[in-house]
């Protein structure tokens, strides 16, 4: 071996040294390692502390055992398993670009991965069609979205996603018809990747994002024009004869707590699609590209996909009066405390 060789071999990092077809590692020097694992590391942190805190919050407090908040409870637990379970593996991923964990767990971290992505989004229509019943046909509501009707959209919003996901990768619905170019241009030893096919691409795309961001999208646009309604009418009818009405009072402070709820939860659709909407973009347009779009741009994409469960709780802090109650009593122990869960976090 000559010297020029030998600079080539010892610039040229493999993930399994020895091995005819491994994967290539990063070569990236340690100042520009460090910070990603600080800031990938602070990233899971902050979405497994903010999302338990959800979780302990909406349990705990009677108060708050209410149809929306138990979507809100599903959801978050979604967004914990995400920051749990994904989120550690996908760093030493992105960061080494090596997939250190066994060919059969990429699958099941792969199939994982898309499986709370997509619940995520099926928990966000169930509970945009919930807000829609509370602003737009309150006096139905509690007949329309009962208990019985939150577990089923519950349990849809957790098993599609599962039979969808696990479905697609073990079966490599997503190499149908390209398995050669994947296996001869792709796949290497010690990697992970998420490949798709022009069509499975747009399949998976459009149920797991496009079709109901769609829809929720056109159900939040009803529930603000019709918000935005009511509000005029409530006020003009307490300026007009309920103004010392107590009854009166406490019925627009229910709806004005109903479109704020509504409103948190557009917000939070909206954080979603922002967060999510370039990566499915990009899954979409990669095959019809010939596969152009460089992998550390779609890693990067998948990331910002993440921060949307580190983001969720923040908004609930932001918006929510009951939520930074709720989390001084858990950060200073005061849930532990007899009767702590009677405790009024909002006034009724």
């Amino acid at each position: 071996m000559n010297s020029k060789d030998l600079e080539i071999s010892e610039r040229v990092q493999l993930c399994y040294d020895f091995i005819n077809g491994s994967c290539l590692k990063s070569n990236w020097p340690i100042s520009i390692r460090i910070p990603m694992y600080i800031f990938m590391i602070c990233t899971i942190l902050m979405t497994v502390a903010g999302n338990l805190a959800v979780i302990i919050s909406i349990s705990h407090f009677k108060q708050l055992h209410s149809p929306t908040n138990y979507l809100i409870l599903s959801m978050a637990t979604v967004d914990l398993l995400l920051g749990s379970f994904v989120m550690p593996y996908s760093m030493v991923r992105s960061v080494e670009n090596c997939w250190y964990f066994g060919e059969l767990f990429c699958k099941v971290h792969t199939s994982v991965d898309i499986m709370l992505s997509t619940a995520s989004i099926f928990h966000l229509s169930f509970i945009s069609i919930d807000r829609y019943y509370a602003v737009c046909d309150p006096l139905r509501y509690k007949s329309k979205i009962n208990f019985c009707i939150i577990l089923l959209m519950i349990f849809i919003s957790w098993t599609i996603p599962a039979i969808f996901a696990f479905g697609m990768v073990f079966l490599e619905l997503n190499l149908k018809g390209a398995e050669v170019y994947f296996y001869n241009h792709i796949n290497c030893f010690g990697g992970c990747f998420v490949f798709f096919t022009e069509t499975s691409g747009v399949v998976a795309s459009m149920i797991s994002f496009f079709i109901p961001g769609f829809v929720m999208l056109c159900i939040y646009g009803k529930i603000y024009v019709i918000a935005r309604r009511q509000a005029r009418s409530i006020k003009d009818a307490t300026n007009q004869f309920q103004f010392h009405s107590r009854l009166g009072e406490k019925q627009h402070r229910s709806r004005s707590r109903e479109r704020k709820a509504a409103k948190t939860l557009g917000i939070v659709m909206g954080v979603f699609l922002i967060c999510w909407s370039p990566f499915f973009i990009c899954t979409v347009t990669d095959p019809f590209l010939n596969y152009a779009l460089p992998p550390i741009l779609i890693d990067a994409l998948v990331w910002f996909g993440y921060l949307n469960s580190t983001f969720n709780p923040m908004v609930y802090a932001f918006f929510y009066m009951w939520f930074r109650k709720a989390l001084r009593m858990i950060m200073f122990g005061k849930v532990f405390y007899s009767d702590s869960s009677r405790t009024k976090l909002f006034s009724e």
